[in-house]
């Protein structure tokens, strides 16, 4: 299990569009993927569970990949955030 603290950046946090960009990421990896939010947890790999954590512009998000490609994912997705999700 790895895990790593990261600041959205994206000035309307994560709303549809770049909720959909960081599951598609997520969905390429075998590992669990989940990222914890203000004592919640949510799904990387789900839309749903995504928009439901309610993540805004400067709020800080701990993934955490769980498998055999997790150390892959981690710096996938770390790096997906960091370069504003396509925004």
């Amino acid at each position: 299990m790895v895990s790593q603290k990261v600041v959205i950046k994206n000035p309307t946090g994560l709303h549809l569009r770049p909720a959909g960009i960081l599951c598609k990421e997520a969905m390429q990896f075998k590992s669990l993927i989940t990222f914890t939010f203000r004592e919640n947890t949510a799904n990387a790999k789900s839309v749903l569970s995504v928009l439901g954590a309610c993540v805004k512009c400067g709020d800080e998000i701990e993934f955490v990949c769980e498998g055999e490609d997790e150390e892959v994912a981690l710096k996938s997705l770390v790096h997906a955030i960091e370069s504003g999700l396509g925004e």
